[in-house]
């Protein structure tokens, strides 16, 4: 029976840096003198010790405008939050329900995207027998009647309500969103006192 051989710390340490620089499970594997899985092993024993000693290795950055900058830090003064950093981690760790998709949201769209979808079928329809008059040297006049105009205008009233429509349902959403976060925010100073 053969033994494999042990790594040592630094070895270890190694291959982590390695592997964080892109160097394959095999290629390593190679270079100590050990089998691919004892390369997975070591790399997954050093994520669970990183997890477990809660060090933190990745970054967000976000790009906000002055006034989403200006709102974000005045939600953070109301909740006694520090700094940016601390309110953007606590919203991140508060996250478990509070961006989680919405069930009637996605109905609502479904629901829209069914209308819009009927009427751009009307649309495709008016332009066909538009364009079927034209070709048979009827012109417009005599196809595009008083109700092809009422349907026209029907369709775009239709059309500017569902954009209304929307804009008030992601409005509201947000805002739900907003007092979510806000009191996930509050929770979290309170705990912190």
């Amino acid at each position: 029976m053969t033994r494999t051989r042990r790594l040592t710390e630094t070895e270890r340490m190694e291959i982590v840096r390695a592997a964080g620089e892109g160097v394959s499970t095999s290629e390593l594997a190679t270079k100590f003198g050990v089998t691919p899985r004892s390369i997975q092993y070591t790399l997954k024993a050093d994520d669970e010790r990183q997890r477990d000693a809660a060090v933190a290795t990745a970054a967000v950055t976000v790009k906000l405008t002055p006034e989403e900058l200006g709102a974000f830090d005045e939600v953070l003064a109301l909740a006694g939050v520090e700094t940016r950093t601390e309110g953007l981690r606590r919203l991140i760790q508060a996250a478990g329900g509070t961006f989680v998709p919405d069930a009637q949201l996605a109905a609502e769209m479904a629901r829209y995207r069914a209308s819009l979808h009927e009427v751009g079928n009307g649309v495709v329809q008016i332009a066909k027998q538009m364009t079927h008059a034209n070709r048979m040297g009827q012109g417009a006049g005599s196809e595009f009647s008083e109700l092809r105009l009422a349907q026209m205008r029907g369709l775009a009233r239709f059309i500017l309500d569902s954009a209304d429509e929307i804009d008030l349902l992601l409005r509201r959403r947000r805002d739900a969103m907003q007092l979510q976060a806000t009191a996930a925010l509050r929770e979290f100073a309170h705990a912190a006192e």
